[in-house]
């Protein structure tokens, strides 16, 4: 069967290395951003070279007609969706809750919790003959972030809730829905909370003592996706090196 997967936020950091690995196993890939066009189209630029196949796509996804269009113009492109990787998320500075307005508490968890709403939602309605669906939350949705991103902690804890529940209302369908919780990861996303060298400050409270990589994210959500996993769902797989 012909693998055809979108990869939201799939411009930069574990987006990135999810879309380059999962074209090297023979996925058409769909890389969708919202605003880094040069990011997404290096990608997709590294995926041809290597001799598989791509297009980057820009929409946001937390946008319902967005979500139906980047579907569309994937379809247009590939042909049916069976695979999705829902990885667009945002997070602001590093914040106690007090400090915290309620215009970036609500921006976030709209923001991130909507995206992967919107696109599971759209995904298995077109997933006629069954397909795997990764969610990428966070081990924040376990340790909730203190001092720093309570918010973004708060929306990931949805995602593994809305994880569990879709990977039970559509399993007779026979499309898996699965969940990865990267750890302290080295990402470009650091710097968007203003700590670039965060996980460098944190490493030694990791068991493994050592940050993890995009790949070693990726091959985690590549495993989910694959038919290794075929008697997996409504599953969580820590990526956090212990912690």
């Amino acid at each position: 069967m012909k693998k055809v997967v979108i990869v939201t936020g799939g411009g930069r950091g574990i987006g990135a290395a999810t879309s380059i690995l999962l074209a090297e196993q023979g996925y058409c890939v769909c890389v969708n951003y919202r605003t880094r066009h040069e990011d997404a189209e290096q990608v997709v630029a590294k995926i041809k070279a290597r001799g598989g196949k791509a297009f980057a796509h820009a929409g946001d996804v937390s946008n319902e007609a967005a979500v139906s269009q980047l579907f569309d113009a994937t379809e247009q492109k590939f042909g049916t969706v069976t695979h999705l990787v829902n990885n667009a998320g945002i997070l602001f500075t590093q914040s106690r809750l007090t400090d915290i307005s309620l215009e970036r508490f609500n921006k976030v968890i709209t923001t991130n919790i909507s995206s992967c709403f919107l696109c599971c939602k759209e995904a298995v309605t077109r997933m006629k003959k069954g397909g795997a669906i990764v969610n990428v939350s966070s081990g924040a949705a376990r340790t909730g972030s203190p001092n720093e991103y309570i918010d973004y902690a708060a929306s990931k804890g949805a995602i593994d809730t809305l994880t569990k529940g879709l990977s039970i209302e559509v399993a007779k369908q026979g499309i898996r829905v699965n969940c990865v919780r990267p750890g302290l990861i080295y990402t470009q996303m650091h710097a968007d909370g203003g700590e670039p060298n965060r996980v460098d400050r944190l490493s030694t409270n990791i068991p493994l003592q050592r940050g993890g990589t995009t790949l070693e994210v990726a091959n985690a959500i590549a495993w989910l996706l694959s038919a290794e996993a075929s008697f997996v769902t409504g599953t969580f797989v820590d990526v956090t090196g212990g912690l």
